[in-house]
């Protein structure tokens, strides 16, 4: 779970401070029926992500698609989302820079337990 935190903070830091619905300190302002669909399926983000490699953002996204996508209450059965079409999805909208925070820190933290086993 320590891991998980650490992606989660790295994506809050480097993502949600600059996202169009937050307060720019990483804190989220949508509030009601919205729900940012970053924090919704973070677990799952995170895990698609650490599945994919590959250098081509193509694959990250498909992986996306396939593995988060498929369970969001806003994509229809096939395939489509108004939400991605509208551009109003921040998972979609900010999905490179998720992808970059959870590979910089998978990468600090794989130099880390390395330095550990010295």
């Amino acid at each position: 779970m320590e891991e998980l935190e650490r992606y989660w903070e790295a994506v809050k830091y480097g993502v949600c401070a600059k996202c169009l619905d937050g307060d720019g300190h990483g804190n989220c302002r949508l509030t009601g029926e919205e729900d940012c669909g970053v924090k919704l399926h973070f677990p799952r983000i995170v895990e698609t992500i650490l599945s994919v490699e590959s250098e081509k953002l193509d694959a990250y996204v498909q992986a996306l698609r396939n593995n988060v996508c498929v369970t969001c209450k806003h994509q229809s059965p096939d395939g489509t989302c108004l939400i991605r079409r509208h551009v109003d999805c921040g998972l979609d909208r900010y999905f490179p820079m998720i992808v970059k925070a959870v590979e910089e820190t998978r990468l600090e933290l794989e130099e880390t337990r390395e330095g550990f086993g010295d």
